[in-house]
């Protein structure tokens, strides 16, 4: 009896605490720090002096409180938030630019984004718009685009159907409707499944912040499930879920997000669903490209004492004591500098900060095993960077974006593709992803006149391109080149059938796979993150992927965090900096989404007077 007493007086002083923690204290992020939106900056020089400050260890601010490794998206929204909250943050990046999947390059004149295509859910004051402009000081400038977001083509030849999704709160789901009539009710339910995974997500957010034990009881009690179906979605296929609701295989391809490479049969309907509901309150590109966002970010963390510095390879992970981070080593010019901060923050993915940044010893740990054992390494990507000298109306094409696939079947045909061999998978894609960043972009016609440019993203088996992993550039050899434009020119033919008029324009035409794009070099070939599968989402796993680690004051942060996309991302960021504070900034965030909305329910109170 005495030790149930306890228990239970343990019990309300932990639930004290964890309300204090949620509710008591409130940050300088809850005072609105946001400045005027300034004016568009079209300079690259200018954007350069922040995104591509060369590392120097005299450039290296003193008494540091956070390092970070990497300047992905992840990587700075962690950054900024603790710069925000007057933590002295350093940056290192790799590449000669800051910014990760949001970086720009050049070829032969064209300019082109990493791996940007949109984003969604920046509708005024909803909480993603929120957290951008606390990261960005508001000053990044988005285009809104138009209300059709994406076109779904299944099949090839003459014998092909085409779906097209509208945004729109109610005209996403009606339009669905129209376009399948005999599935109407599973339309119903599929957009019910949107609005609660939409709604509750933050349930799954919070798994990673409970104390792991506690996690562990409400999910095996059931308390979880009785809470929300969140919880079931998330460990439910995406495959299952739809058929349990109609037969129709193409409500379910175009219901699907196949593009990080699982079929519907091992991706969690969870994750689908936010995808499409992503774009549902309408989608936006940002003015002058996607480097815009990194670029003030970096001004953000300048701003506060920081610094984003570039060419700054981070070699190792430096851990001293019983398993305690802090800092790293840097090679630079032939030799290594150490750099020492209380707390080491990794955006380069899970297992390259396991694999290759900490010691061997550490990695042969039991813990560190079991931490990593629940993720598994995603599939390696495939992009055709195209550009031609033609505007997008002589084109004919526009911001809409393209899902191609050539069958409905998904389950089957990914299975069948990446059981390919080597020789002959470039001539059988089954899937492809199209986006025109030119015609998203309104400065796009202002900065370069005349042109247009295209991505292609597809999904590839890294064992196809083992033989290159870690030889230079220069070393590869025709082999690969000859390779990697297989790939590359059957996926231009393809696109080429839905718009005739790009063959005869092309300029360019650049392929990259994970080997030659710099400064995204992952651990085992694949993706710069974890794969997206159904094993993942189990919520025990989600619980158990947390932004501590096994070595105390490290940290992860970015889409190994939760998920992948520049949503994702940003909320792996967040989730780190609530994670190094010990307390949840979310919190924080929701208040001032409040507060901000009050303000808009005043001025159009006033404004009725």
């Amino acid at each position: 009896m005495q030790w149930i007493l306890l228990f239970l007086e343990w019990l309300v002083d932990w639930a004290r605490g964890t309300y204090w923690n949620l509710f008591g204290r409130r940050s300088r992020l809850c005072r609105g720090t946001i400045s005027p939106p300034g004016p568009l900056v079209l300079d690259q020089n200018k954007k350069n002096r922040y995104l591509r400050k060369e590392f120097d260890q005299f450039e290296v601010p003193k008494n540091l409180d956070v390092i970070v490794i990497g300047s992905g998206i992840g990587g700075l929204t962690a950054a900024a938030v603790l710069a925000k909250l007057r933590k002295k943050v350093l940056v290192l990046e790799q590449d000669k630019q800051a910014g990760g999947l949001c970086k720009t390059f050049t070829e032969n004149g064209f300019e082109f984004d990493y791996g940007f295509h949109y984003l969604g859910q920046l509708h005024e004051n909803g909480f993603l718009k929120v957290a951008l402009d606390l990261i960005t000081d508001g000053q990044v400038h988005f285009a809104e685009q138009g209300s059709h977001v994406d076109t779904v083509v299944i099949g090839t030849g003459a014998q092909y159907k085409k779906y097209t999704i509208y945004n729109g709160k109610t005209q996403m789901e009606a339009h669905l409707k129209k376009q399948f009539p005999n599935d109407t009710k599973a339309v119903e339910e599929l957009f019910k499944i949107m609005k609660i995974c939409s709604e509750k997500i933050h349930l799954l957010c919070m798994l990673k912040m409970f104390p792991l034990w506690f996690a562990r009881f409400i999910l095996w009690s059931g308390i979880a499930d009785s809470i929300s179906p969140i919880f079931k979605y998330s460990r439910t296929s995406t495959t299952d879920v739809v058929k349990s609701l109609t037969s129709n295989q193409d409500l379910l391809t175009v219901f699907s997000q196949i593009f990080y490479g699982v079929p519907p049969k091992k991706s969690s309907c969870m994750i689908d669903a936010l995808f499409l509901h992503h774009s549902k309150r309408g989608v936006y590109y940002p003015k002058g490209g996607a480097s815009e966002i990194p670029y003030h970010i970096v001004k953000v963390v300048e701003k506060n004492g920081g610094k984003v510095l570039v060419n700054a390879p981070v070699s190792s992970i430096l851990v001293e004591g019983k398993q305690n981070a802090c800092g790293v080593t840097v090679k630079t010019g032939g030799k290594y500098v150490e750099i020492r901060a209380p707390v080491t923050i990794s955006s380069a993915g899970m297992f390259t900060t396991f694999k290759k940044l900490l010691p061997p010893e550490i990695q042969a740990n039991p813990e560190a095993q079991n931490y990593m054992n629940t993720l598994k390494p995603g599939k390696g990507f495939f992009q055709v960077f195209a550009g031609f000298n033609a505007t997008m109306e002589e084109l004919g094409i526009s911001s809409t974006n393209m899902r191609l696939y050539k069958s409905n079947n998904m389950d089957e045909m990914m299975d069948e593709y990446f059981d390919l061999d080597k020789d002959v998978a470039p001539d059988h894609i089954p899937m492809m992803y199209v986006s025109f960043p030119s015609a998203k972009d309104p400065t796009s016609c202002i900065r370069f006149p005349g042109q247009s440019r295209m991505v292609i993203h597809t999904m590839v088996n890294p064992k196809w391109f083992e033989q290159w992993n870690n030889i230079n550039e220069t070393e590869r050899g025709e082999d690969y080149e000859k390779y990697k434009m297989r790939f590359a020119n059957h996926l231009f033919d393809w696109v080429c059938v839905h718009f005739p008029k790009l063959k005869e324009k092309l300029a360019v035409l650049h392929a990259v796979t994970r080997v030659n794009m710099p400064g995204l070099e992952a651990t085992c070939g694949s993706m710069p993150m974890a794969e997206h599968n159904l094993e993942r989402y189990q919520p025990l796993n989600i619980a158990m992927t947390r932004c501590n680690t096994p070595v105390k004051n490290l940290y992860l942060t970015g889409q190994d965090v939760f998920s992948a996309g520049y949503s994702g991302a940003l909320h792996g960021g967040l989730l780190c900096a609530s994670t190094v504070l010990d307390r949840c900034l979310y919190v924080d965030l929701l208040l001032q989404q409040k507060k901000l909305k009050g303000k808009v329910v005043k001025k159009l109170e006033s404004s009725d007077y």
